[in-house]
């Protein structure tokens, strides 16, 4: 089996089940983003936490557990959010004691706003479930135009130093497939501000692209080629959700502008 074969069936598989815990919403994907969030934690810390070194003991993991506890328990935006500042802020200034860097509070920072941002756009009504579709038809919709349009036309690197198989007209072509994917997801739902979302879907998918280069980044910062081995034929969930994960933060922000912070989707859906 190729690479390419084992990275389709993988990402099928892990689309279906995306899906399935967002059509049910609630508690389901509630759980879906701890679980991410947990191991998008464990991988960072994993890359860049030194193996000879004490650091900050169990005080990362420690507060981690107490960030997944008030997402799973459906805590409210406001309060989730201080908390997250919170905990951050804690595992800074414990860094800054220890002399141990701040690669653990980055860590923690990447895990729960991307766990934090995916739960609350969901939210538990329909302009949820419209939000976090329109998210994955923008995401996966670059991925693979960006994939495919960047073998098939080539030309300079993207940026060669971080991520040396991105291309330029890859990038392009992912940003087209990205508006297109999310225009019509959002006309098939029924929205009627199609080019309000035709700007949003730019960005997202720029952002996304962005958030890849990102985590490519912090990977050739520690020497690793993936951040994990748990997908086949992708890496870890880093790998997997890098833009994701960036394109959620840049959504919800949008959707906490136009209509609030604990329902950031129905400024954007109104359906």
């Amino acid at each position: 089996m190729s690479n390419l074969q084992l990275r389709v069936i993988s990402a099928v598989v892990l689309a279906v089940i995306a899906l399935g815990l967002t059509w049910l919403g609630g508690l389901p994907f509630r759980l879906l983003c701890a679980a991410m969030s947990a191991m998008i934690f464990f991988e960072w810390t994993r890359m860049s936490r030194p193996a000879a070194a004490n650091g900050l003991g169990f005080l990362p993991e420690a507060l981690v557990v107490v960030f997944i506890g008030a997402l799973v328990a459906g805590l409210a935006a406001s309060w989730l959010l201080l908390l997250v500042v919170m905990l951050i802020a804690v595992t800074a200034i414990a860094a800054q004691v220890r002399k141990a860097g701040q690669w653990e509070a980055s860590g923690l920072a990447y895990a729960s706003v991307s766990g934090l941002s995916l739960a609350l756009l969901r939210d538990g009504d329909h302009p949820g479930l419209v939000a976090i579709l329109f998210l994955f038809a923008v995401v996966w919709a670059t991925d693979i135009f960006a994939y495919f349009v960047g073998r098939a036309v080539g030309g300079p690197k993207l940026a060669p130093s971080i991520s040396p198989g991105k291309t330029r007209s890859g990038a392009v072509g992912g940003a087209v497939g990205g508006v297109v994917a999310g225009v019509v997801l959002a006309a098939a739902a029924g929205a009627g501000n199609l080019a309000l979302l035709a700007l949003v879907a730019l960005v997202l998918s720029i952002i996304a692209q962005a958030g890849d280069l990102f985590e490519s980044w912090v990977k050739r910062r520690h020497g690793r080629k993936d951040s994990g081995v748990l997908i086949p034929g992708h890496g870890g969930v880093m790998d997997r959700v890098d833009g994701l994960v960036a394109a959620a933060l840049a959504l919800y922000v949008i959707g906490w502008i136009s209509a609030g912070a604990d329902h950031p989707a129905q400024g954007l859906f109104p359906i």
